[in-house]
């Protein structure tokens, strides 16, 4: 039996983009995307978990196959973490859990295979965390006193001279369970895995990101 479950955390409250969660994503609502997606690992993970305070939410993701733990308020503010909600969580997953798989509902869009890679590295590597990342192809930089300092680069350097950064994308966690009661979602000794896919820029917190989502779905 897998010892790793999938925990997909999804409150109710959004300022930026109301219901989110429940936006209809190519005729689905998001959080129902990342829920479809960890089902799609038959014997992969020992189960599929929603934690939310929101009762459409609770409805939604039950329909969709998910287990909902219900979320207290202290949990589901503007400031909760992650990291917060997940050792909240850790009391009603299977016995049999070592390590917790996050998937946030913004990130609907997850390219193939990006989830065998993950869960390999992680179980190959001496990790007690794991997270996905995406090149920034771009010149990057601060601004100090109104000036821009370049990062990765020099003025007049070509692109493709830059030095290499990354970002974190959010299209998928895994933490030991140790970790997680440290309140950490990464630990000291995580791993990271490069995700080079449009998709790693998906991450939908306003009105702009939901219709760029939508494009790209409609656009594969």
């Amino acid at each position: 039996m897998s010892s790793i479950a999938v925990l997909i955390p999804a409150r109710g409250g959004s300022k930026r983009l109301p219901g989110k969660n429940l936006l209809p994503l190519s005729g689905m609502p998001l959080i129902s995307h990342s829920i479809k997606y960890a089902l799609s690992f038959k014997g992969l993970f020992n189960g599929v978990f929603v934690s939310t305070d929101d009762d459409q939410i609770s409805k939604v993701a039950s329909e969709a196959g998910a287990v909902v733990i219900k979320r207290p308020a202290e949990f589901a503010s503007d400031t909760a973490t992650s990291s917060s909600v997940a050792k909240h969580a850790l009391s009603f997953l299977p016995e049999s859990t070592k390590s917790v798989v996050l998937l946030q509902p913004t990130n609907p869009l997850r390219p193939i295979g990006m989830m065998e890679d993950l869960l390999d590295a992680y179980q190959i590597g001496s990790f007690d965390s794991m997270f996905t990342i995406s090149p920034l192809h771009k010149k990057a930089g601060h601004i100090r006193e109104n000036r821009f300092v370049p990062v990765n680069y020099h003025f007049g350097q070509r692109s493709q001279e830059t030095e290499k950064l990354y970002f974190e994308n959010g299209l998928a966690y895994i933490s030991s369970i140790d970790v997680i009661l440290q309140n950490k979602i990464i630990g000291d000794q995580h791993g990271t895995l490069v995700v080079d896919h449009v998709y790693g820029n998906v991450d939908i917190d306003t009105k702009e990101d939901f219709e760029y989502a939508e494009w790209l779905v409609g656009s594969g």
